[in-house]
């Protein structure tokens, strides 16, 4: 088949997933790049006409539409509040794919995605030189989230606050790990994610010592692939085949009864776009997929459901704690109740519900590196209804989410800390 018959086909198939759009605007008042820009361009109803006039627009102005359409968080925000369930998230992945194929992918994002990212040999070699390299470039910011910053480099990162990447990370550690089950006991998979496993290492320790604590076997090989998400984020099909094929040849060797991760991203990722990705590269592929989407557990949901803990009352000194739902947890996969219930686990801890909750952070992945003026005034808003709150930590289960919250919190010289849930879990278990 042609390019061009493909591209018919495409263009045809996103025309049938778009028909149900009611154009009735729900999606504009819980959208969070419309609440920073007020524009309708923004909002999935406008960006739905777009895709509409994808054609003529590929033919037009093909880089006015790739600009469009990159505005956008990907938050599933607007699906969760359609009335008639028009799967939007998949409508703008497709665009965005479509555009990129035709406009070529930025080479910058090519290497990222089609090589570092899916080469985790490559990957961990090159960032073996990121601890002794930020040493000389970047400054800490001496706040209490711990971050650092790089003025020489705001031309490019903006003058964002971020988390250091570690002195040693995860998989230099553990190595590969393939511990043996106790007697009729769990294993499970470990998926800790890039940023688990090259920043936030403490996060992932805390995962492996509740894990250990209840008696739960683990299998973590030390060459994982980025999970995909942000390439396909970016339209890169070809970047996020490469990453998942390295994934699926190393996890399929592994005797496991769940896949779990600290990282919502991830979950949502293997849940929900793996199956479908694997389908172009083989039916065997497919098939292991599937099998690892049924496996697959939010590390919360893993210790609630499976392994029992439960919440308890809070001490009466105990630190007030709110909590950040991502997007990608409560929207895509409808998880809420069992992150809270890790927080109760701690009863040093007392939870407090901030306003908008549920609202976007800001981050977005590759979302904030590229529009980072928008992802800030996004994200003041969610640290302004976090210091609301009157809480002195500030809890979430996505390490995207993380990096976001500490960026907001440093620049106001906030006294507030970022944990994940399971940091806040394993504390108890000292």
């Amino acid at each position: 088949m042609s390019d061009l018959q493909q591209l018919a086909q495409r263009l045809m198939a996103l025309d049938d997933k778009i028909t149900n759009c009611m154009r009735c605007g729900m999606c504009q008042a819980v959208c969070p790049m419309f609440g920073a820009t007020g524009q309708e361009a923004d909002v999935a109803r406008g960006k739905l006409f777009l895709i509409n006039n994808l054609a003529h627009m590929i033919l037009t102005d093909p880089q006015a539409l790739a600009d469009k359409l990159g505005r956008c968080l990907l938050c599933s925000s607007c699906q969760a509040a359609c009335p008639p369930g028009v799967q939007i998230m998949d409508i703008f992945r497709e665009a965005r794919e479509v555009v990129y194929n035709y406009l070529g992918l930025n080479p910058v994002k090519k290497i990222i995605f089609g090589v570092l990212l899916a080469k985790p040999g490559l990957f961990n070699f090159a960032m073996r030189f990121g601890h002794p390299a930020q040493q000389l470039l970047f400054r800490k910011s001496n706040n209490v989230q711990g971050t650092v910053c790089a003025p020489m480099f705001n031309f490019v990162l903006g003058d964002r606050h971020m988390p250091p990447m570690a002195k040693t990370p995860l998989h230099a550690i553990y190595g590969s790990l393939d511990e043996p089950r106790k007697k009729d006991g769990i294993k499970v998979m470990f998926f800790p994610g890039c940023v688990g496993d090259k920043m936030y290492v403490d996060m992932a320790e805390a995962c492996i010592k509740a894990l250990h604590h209840h008696d739960v076997a683990i299998f973590m090989p030390d060459k994982l692939a980025c999970c995909g998400i942000p390439a396909i984020c970016s339209g890169d099909a070809k970047g996020m085949l490469k990453e998942l094929k390295a994934n699926l040849e190393i996890m399929a060797k592994g005797d496991f009864d769940y896949i779990v991760t600290p990282c919502a991203s991830c979950t949502s990722t293997i849940k929900e776009l793996w199956p479908e990705y694997a389908a172009r590269l083989g039916p065997a592929e497919k098939n292991i997929a599937e099998d690892f989407q049924a496996k697959t557990m939010d590390i919360n949901v893993f210790m609630v459901e499976i392994l029992g803990v439960k919440p308890r009352e809070a001490k009466a000194d105990a630190r007030k704690v709110t909590y950040h739902d991502p997007c990608h947890l409560v929207k895509s996969l409808g998880v809420t109740r069992e992150p809270r219930d890790m927080i109760r686990a701690n009863r040093g801890y007392d939870l407090v519900e901030m306003n908008e909750h549920d609202r976007c952070c800001g981050c977005g992945g590759s979302f904030t590196l590229f529009h980072y003026d928008y992802s800030k005034k996004i994200g003041q808003r969610k640290r302004d209804n976090i210091v609301e709150s009157g809480a002195k930590v500030v809890a979430t289960s996505c390490p995207a989410c993380m990096m976001q919250l500490e960026d907001m919190l440093a620049h106001n010289n906030d006294q507030i800390k970022v944990k994940h849930t399971m940091q806040i879990y394993a504390d108890s278990l000292d």
